[in-house]
């Protein structure tokens, strides 16, 4: 008989069950407050309970343990001093989508030299949520591979579905049954009535297939996620931060029997790819909430410890500390900037 199965697969590597690896790194009682306190304080805001701005600020995605654990120290002190009118989430991306070919995150390929190790890149990404979480400081990340959550969610307090898998079936499911409150980006041509129709979806029961936590196939049940709000991050390099936009956006919302609520992406095609340009996204919609505006929620920033970006050339060495690898980010002092000036004007 012919071998017909499998016949462009070099291999397939078992992997540490979700169990296995939450046995190692355990989640403690302190950290555990920290997530549940986030997710808490972010349904509060979806709801209309509390009034502060959330800001989820952090690398475009992580590529070094060691720089995101400082940046998320600095962010951690800033958020103790602006909270009152601030609700701070650190940025922690650990897988990468692309459009093409590229690294692909932290998890895929922690070593950054395409050697892919995902099981060691799995434990790096537990264990900086873990110590970020320890800080007292929430975190949210983006749900790509539809596995992943299995391992990292509990440590999770935001998440959020990127642009180029909004309209995919498979994260609508998965988004149905986590347990923390989701962010459906629009899709890439800019259009938000996919993300609306992800939120539509994504408040109902479903049953897909899935993984346990011993890492068996499963049929996963879900109650659906009533905890969702929409991201506006532009598209077809147009911006769709603006008054008329967001305008148009809430009618779509409301025509869905959805609750109004916005975040605004300051970077990608909101700032045209210019991460300098992050500032002027975030005090246009600074502007709209004076005026009266509670529908947007808050805004994101790709912020790093340093501005711009950097090649990854086949690997770590010569790489400068602090500076992304994927797209440019703003640097630490100007974060620190933007979000007093936020914090001062909110007054």
């Amino acid at each position: 008989m012919a071998f017909i199965e499998n016949t462009r697969v070099v291999s397939i590597d078992r992997l540490t069950t979700p169990a296995e690896l939450k046995a190692d790194l355990p989640l403690g009682e302190a950290a555990a407050a920290t997530v549940a306190r986030g997710r808490e304080t972010v349904r509060a805001l979806l709801t209309g309970e509390d009034r502060r701005m959330l800001v989820i600020a952090g690398p475009c995605s992580i590529h070094d343990a060691a720089g995101a654990l400082e940046y998320a120290g600095r962010l951690k002190g800033l958020s103790d001093e602006l909270g009152e009118r601030l609700l701070i989430v650190m940025r922690a991306y650990f897988e990468k989508p692309r459009t093409t070919v590229g690294w692909k995150g932290l998890i895929n390929d922690p070593c950054l030299n395409g050697t892919c190790d995902v099981p060691a890149g799995l434990r790096r990404a537990r264990e900086l949520l873990l110590a970020i979480a320890d800080l007292g400081l929430p975190a949210g990340t983006e749900m790509l591979d539809p596995i992943v959550p299995q391992y990292l969610s509990d440590l999770v307090s935001w998440a959020s579905i990127g642009a180029r898998t909004t309209e995919s079936q498979t994260h609508r499911e998965m988004a149905s049954g986590l347990s923390m409150p989701v962010g459906f980006k629009n899709s890439t041509d800019g259009n938000p009535r996919a993300a609306i129709d992800a939120m539509v979806s994504a408040r109902g029961a479903h049953h897909f297939l899935g993984i346990d936590a011993r890492g068996h196939s499963s049929v996963v049940n879900t109650t659906g996620n009533p905890d969702c709000h929409i991201i506006l991050r532009g598209g077809a390099n147009c911006p769709n931060y603006g008054p008329v936009t967001v305008m148009q956006t809430e009618e779509l919302m409301r025509r869905a029997g959805l609750p109004e609520r916005i975040v605004v992406d300051c970077s990608h095609a909101n700032s045209g790819k210019r991460h300098e340009l992050q500032g002027h996204v975030l005090r246009d919609v600074l502007e709209q909430r004076l005026r009266g505006n509670r529908s947007i929620l808050g805004v994101m920033l790709e912020s790093n410890l340093h501005p711009g970006n950097q090649p990854l050339a086949g690997g770590p060495e010569g790489l400068a500390y602090g500076v992304s690898i994927t797209d440019a980010c703003i640097g630490w002092d100007t974060t620190e900037a933007l979000l007093r000036e936020a914090h001062a004007r909110l007054a």
